[in-house]
């Protein structure tokens, strides 16, 4: 798998822009977190690093990591669009609980298999797919 800062400067590259260095903070600081972000929540973290980075910088770059595909949008149910890495070396699908808005990847080699088989029958070829299962976790169906 192509390292994913070489994967972005040569997106930039192709379209004419340049690799700024808010770009290069941005992209270090995403591929350094573990959880899903906002653009919001993002910002907030560019900016311990650098304050002097705008909000409109950060979003517009999230859009560059995207359609570069780097970043990849995730949507929980709550109207938030969130981001992850793409360039995982696993696909992986979402838990996510309706009421407090955790949220747990799982992998199951015997859904991707569901899912080809069921690509397969209908002669589809797969190019990607995003599975988000919602419910209460054990937590919320305890009323904590």
């Amino acid at each position: 798998m192509k390292d994913p800062k070489s994967v972005f400067s040569e997106y930039i590259e192709r379209n004419n822009l340049k690799m700024t260095p808010q770009r290069h903070l941005i992209l270090d600081v995403f591929l350094k977190t573990e959880e899903h972000m906002a653009s919001e929540e993002l910002y907030d973290v560019v900016r311990e690093h650098d304050p002097a980075v705008g909000q409109a910088t950060v979003y517009r770059t999230l859009k560059l990591l995207s359609d570069a595909g780097i970043a990849r949008e995730v949507h929980f149910g709550d109207g938030v669009t969130r981001y992850e890495p793409s360039q995982s070396d696993q696909h992986h699908d979402h838990l996510i609980c309706e009421s407090c808005g955790t949220n747990i990847e799982v992998l199951d080699e015997r859904i991707e298999k569901l899912q080809e088989e069921l690509a397969t029958k209908h002669d589809y070829v797969l190019t990607g797919h995003s599975m988000y299962l919602y419910g209460l976790c054990p937590k919320c169906r305890k009323g904590s």
